[in-house]
């Protein structure tokens, strides 16, 4: 009751920044002051203790440019090794079939690895990966984690990056 007290109180003092449903649905890069909740926070050093596709599954949520069907990258983007790079699955508004290609994602990786967690992340200060931490767990999607800092925290925390490229939509 006090968080939905909070975020209404929040939507009325900060018009635009979320929807209806309590997602950040504009100035995505800004600093995150609360947890996605029912999705917990996953403290960097406890993420550090994973390795990226094979303890657990690493979603990196960096929108990307979209046309014609097909991913517009204009710039290489590093991501947290043995992640995968789902763009926009993080919007208010995703588009159910990015978004049901993310589901189908996690159901095939949970088929290999049963009750394995899933930790969605973006950059710093970016709601695109709490946004889907926080959908997924709404959904009912178990084990959901969010890590805050991001492909900069991992990197700063001596983890490696590798060259990313977006995952098919299909």
């Amino acid at each position: 009751m006090l968080g939905l007290m909070a975020g209404v109180i929040l939507a009325a003092v900060q018009p635009g920044l979320f929807d209806a449903d309590g997602y950040r649905a504009s100035s995505y890069r800004a600093p995150v002051d609360r947890d996605p909740a029912p999705a917990p926070r996953l403290a960097l050093a406890a993420a550090r203790g994973l390795a990226p596709g094979r303890d657990a599954l690493f979603i990196d949520a960096l929108p990307l440019t979209r046309a014609a069907g097909q991913w517009v990258q204009t710039e290489p983007h590093d991501t947290i090794a043995g992640a995968i790079w789902r763009p926009e699955v993080g919007r208010p508004g995703v588009d159910p079939a990015l978004w049901s290609s993310l589901r189908g994602a996690i159901a095939a990786w949970r088929r290999g690895h049963p009750g394995g967690p899933v930790v969605l992340f973006c950059r710093m200060d970016c709601w695109m990966g709490w946004n889907a931490a926080r959908r997924l767990a709404r959904e009912g999607v178990g084990d959901v984690y969010w890590l805050a800092e991001g492909v900069e925290g991992w990197r700063e925390m001596g983890g490696a990056l590798a060259p990313a490229k977006p995952e098919p939509d299909k």
